[in-house]
């Protein structure tokens, strides 16, 4: 089963894919994840990758589908979860047209529907375990009294630099001009659905798996 979340930063995009992994044994593809690994591998592509970035340029679309070809030739067994891409609309045609090529095919989008003012206030109270990355909220998931991360036992924890509002209203904007026009391009080909980002982990979680076993 190959899966794409959708959502705008903050929406909980990561926390719903690492329990997929989890719970699925799904391979969660993340464009950074892949251009750091390649950038490190010694391969051809791995060379392109670390020549285009040493430049200081983007990646090109073409070099991050040959990195997704490479990921889907491994034919993991619980499926692919596309976390960060595509994000534009030529991304969207390229993702289609390979997954077409190598036999495969996309089985869900799922849009983490949330309110730009409530996934305000969520983020800018989040903090991460910075041994394990588990997420707390100041609000609704508080750090343990005990100071200790709750899955690890870690005691360091910290705030993304970009975790606050005026930075966090930017990227929301930018997520609205660049990406939100995949969620009508998804919708037309059927493939779209939404679910209530903003609920608890769980109920999210649990929205999630009703749409994949349906």
């Amino acid at each position: 089963m190959n899966i794409i979340l959708l959502g705008p930063p903050g929406a909980g995009k990561g926390t719903q894919a690492r329990r997929l992994v989890e719970e699925r044994g799904m391979t969660q593809l993340s464009t950074g994840d892949m251009l750091r690994e390649a950038r490190s591998s010694g391969t051809e592509m791995g060379r392109k990758v670390a020549e285009v970035m040493d430049r200081g340029e983007l990646v090109t679309d073409e070099i991050v589908i040959g990195l997704i070809a490479e990921k889907l030739a491994g034919n993991a067994g619980g499926g692919f979860i596309f976390d960060g891409f595509p994000r534009t609309l030529g991304q969207a045609d390229a993702l289609g047209a390979l997954l077409d090529r190598m036999g495969q095919k996309l089985d869900a989008v799922i849009e983490m529907r949330v309110d730009d003012e409530a996934l305000v206030a969520r983020i800018t109270a989040r903090s991460t375990c910075g041994n394990c990355g588990e997420v707390y909220n100041d609000l609704t998931k508080p750090i343990p009294a005990d100071g200790k991360c709750s899955k690890c036992g870690g005691t360091e924890f910290k705030r993304r630099a970009d975790d606050n509002e005026d930075s966090l209203r930017q990227r929301l904007m930018e997520y609205y001009k660049k990406t939100s026009p995949l969620i009508g391009y998804y919708y037309a080909k059927g493939d779209l659905t939404g679910v209530d980002g903003l609920g608890e982990i769980d109920e999210v979680s649990g929205a999630i798996k009703a749409v994949l076993d349906a």
